[in-house]
């Protein structure tokens, strides 16, 4: 089954949840996975089901990652707090995007670009990538 990790700083959880109902139909086709907070305000928000890692500071970061690095996330949909005015570079966060880039997984950091991957899910775009790992 196709794996969609959830991650979002705190100001972009109402984001996150707000997409999450919008496409809660497409979204609880698949299994829904986040750090601690994320996960618990998606399951109030939306009612989806998501398996919950631990807080993203207390090693729910590092075990995306590590899902990311096993094959077993399809899918990153990360929201982070933008700031034009400083320089805000979250170590974490260019991880998982660079993990992403390396091993292949679409990842999107913003609505835009989260509906073109949704979109694509429900068409069966990204099927291929269960098909590579039954091989």
């Amino acid at each position: 089954m196709i794996t969609i990790a959830l991650h979002a700083d705190n100001e972009k959880k109402t984001l996150l949840e707000n997409f999450c109902i919008a496409y809660k139909y497409i979204l609880e086709k698949y299994r829904l996975i986040a750090t601690q907070a994320t996960a618990q305000h998606i399951r109030l928000a939306a009612g989806l089901i998501v398996s919950e890692l631990l807080a993203g500071g207390l090693g729910g970061d590092k075990q995306l990652e590590t899902a990311i690095m096993n094959d077993e996330i399809d899918v990153l949909l990360s929201f982070e707090r933008v700031d034009l005015d400083t320089v805000h570079e979250s170590s974490d966060h260019n991880t998982l995007l660079r993990l992403c880039d390396f091993y292949n997984i679409p990842y999107a950091t913003n609505i835009p670009t989260a509906e073109c991957i949704i979109s694509s899910l429900e068409r069966h775009d990204l099927d291929w990538r269960e098909e590579l790992r039954r091989k």
